[in-house]
């Protein structure tokens, strides 16, 4: 609302799933805007009892993302605002922040808008450092294209032609 823009780029390599169980439906569906990954929504059922299990070892999961924005911020509010941003692995990735990820957020500023309220702005800024992150995650799990020599099948592999 105060004008400041946000935005997320992030390398997508975790332990946990971005999908809901076995489907093809993104936990990050609440935050998507327009179909930008698929615009499937909400799976009908969330599968309580799925505990998908570690397909990788210690030092082979990360995920690291920088959120970026123009909002006036000081190296405590980046702080902040990274922090914020690591809820949006949470809203994307299930589970996060495991013991066999590496996950990192960095978080910069152009400096070039001034906050109006610092209490509010800050707020509004962590919400929306957590929102972009989480669409940026899925995005780039939607999009993804196998290449030779992938150990996992990609998302466009595991649910071909059946969605945008």
């Amino acid at each position: 609302a105060g004008g400041a823009t946000v935005g997320a780029l992030v390398v997508v390599n975790a332990l946990g799933q971005a999908t809901v169980g076995d489907g093809p439906h993104f936990w990050a569906a609440p935050w998507e805007l327009g179909t930008e990954f698929g615009g499937l929504g909400l799976p009908r059922r969330f599968p309580a009892d799925h505990e998908p299990p570690p397909a990788k070892r210690l030092g082979e999961a990360t995920t690291i993302a920088i959120v970026a924005t123009d909002a006036a911020l000081d190296k405590a509010g980046l702080q902040r605002m990274a922090i914020a941003a690591h809820d949006g692995l949470a809203r994307a990735l299930v589970p996060s922040h495991t013991p066999l990820d590496g996950d990192l957020v960095f978080a910069v500023s152009t400096g070039a808008r001034p906050l109006a309220d610092p209490v509010a702005d800050a707020f509004a800024l962590g919400h929306a450092a957590a929102c972009v992150l989480a669409r940026a995650i899925a995005r780039g799990v939607h999009a993804a294209a196998s290449q030779p020599g992938d150990v996992q099948p990609c998302w466009k592999s595991r649910f071909p032609q059946d969605f945008p």
